[in-house]
């Protein structure tokens, strides 16, 4: 069995993409997700995210799961990956202008636009800020999680918490650069005051209009990038009057802009979304073995595979390197009777078989066949 995907990325936050839109449910399971992000065994990726058909009156769903297998609500990073991934499945061209779309995710609606600079601009709804909706049990006398404290490590840090749909922990530090993600965030992400993990931003603020961040996101580890932890962490900022409503949040994978709407309350994150390369993921019908095939190296000049990744149609629009065939084959389908085409099937069988027949009367006198008598050969008879 094999599944057709494209690899996109976020400022190194990666995602493998699943044209899903003949199914409401994800073509993989969890547990084969886990399978494609392994970085050694695998295509690799910080999730895996299936573009499914609309709901509640929106023009997509999308689902993701985590390297991990697990489920989040809602992806930054992701939504714009997978914006620009319908964009291509339907031939959008980025420099026409403006595309938007409404799309349904676990967090509720999400609505992004392409704009014409390459650039997504996603409505990320409101922050929510209540402690009990985030959750965690870290909540001040408002109900709500802001300047609180917590012990990790042994060590008391002040932390925020915001949802943008999904969890996130904030802190404010002196060097994003000097902690130590890897011993320091799974205690975050796995501690009692969260109920449902945590996503965990370390923010440096440089000046109010600029932030750096290193986050380590709920059941990803790591990450070049996270789009709501950006989100989170600008309101974090804001709240704790240590940042204008609109600034530019500095990630290892490079700098997203994201502004808290006063007039409206919604956080805006614009960013860029790259596809990487398209293949098909082979799993072996004996085993649970799985192996990546027709990726980059098989794919022609733009990447794609157009035997795997195009399976419901161009991903490339205009420009497909086989975009003239295209038209020509469908320039032919449109002006030719259905009639016409059967004649010519027809004629084409018939000289197929004639062809058969030729063969079969050159080949008619057969080479002799030895018989090897009972007993074996005699020699003196040779």
């Amino acid at each position: 069995m094999s599944t057709a995907f494209t690899k996109y990325h976020g400022l190194g936050n990666d995602f493998v993409l699943i044209d899903n839109r003949d199914s409401s449910e994800p073509k993989i399971s969890p547990e084969e997700a886990a399978k494609w992000c392994d970085r050694n065994f695998g295509i690799g990726g910080d999730g895996v995210i299936f573009a499914l058909p609309g709901q509640e009156g929106t023009d997509y769903t999308m689902r993701i799961y985590n390297s991990d297998g697990s489920e989040p609500e809602m992806c930054g990073n992701g939504i714009r990956c997978m914006a620009r991934f319908i964009a291509d499945l339907e031939g959008v061209d980025p420099a026409a202008g403006e595309k938007q779309y409404r799309i349904h995710t676990l967090a509720g609606l999400i609505v992004p636009t392409l704009q014409a600079d390459g650039t997504i601009r996603v409505d990320m709804g409101e922050p929510v800020l209540q402690a009990s909706e985030i959750p965690t049990t870290l909540a001040g006398g408002d109900g709500k999680s802001v300047d609180q404290a917590i012990e990790v490590e042994g060590k008391t840090w002040q932390v925020t918490n915001v949802s943008m749909g999904n969890p996130h922990c904030i802190t404010f530090v002196d060097d994003a650069d000097a902690i130590d993600l890897a011993t320091t965030g799974p205690k975050f992400e796995h501690h009692p005051a969260f109920p449902q993990r945590t996503n965990t931003e370390f923010i440096q603020v440089v000046s109010r209009d600029y932030l750096k961040m290193k986050v380590w996101e709920r059941g990803a580890g790591a990450t070049l990038a996270c789009g709501t932890g950006a989100c989170a962490s600008l309101v974090a900022a804001v709240l704790n009057d240590r940042s204008d409503r609109k600034a530019t949040l500095e990630l290892p994978g490079g700098n997203l802009t994201i502004e808290w709407n006063e007039a409206d309350n919604h956080i805006y994150m614009t960013g860029p979304a790259q596809r990487v390369f398209s293949g098909h993921w082979e799993i072996s019908s004996t085993s649970n073995a799985a192996t990546p095939v027709n990726t980059t190296a098989a794919a022609d000049a733009n990447g794609v595979d157009c035997a795997t990744a195009c399976v419901n149609g161009c991903i490339l629009g205009d420009e497909c390197p086989n975009k003239d065939e295209q038209a020509k084959a469908n320039q032919f389908i449109n002006d030719t009777p259905l009639e016409k085409m059967l004649e010519m099937a027809a004629a084409a069988v018939e000289r197929k078989r004639q062809e058969r027949e030729a063969q079969a009367r050159s080949g008619e006198r057969e080479a002799p066949k030895w018989v090897i008598p009972e007993g074996g050969i005699d020699p003196s008879k040779l």
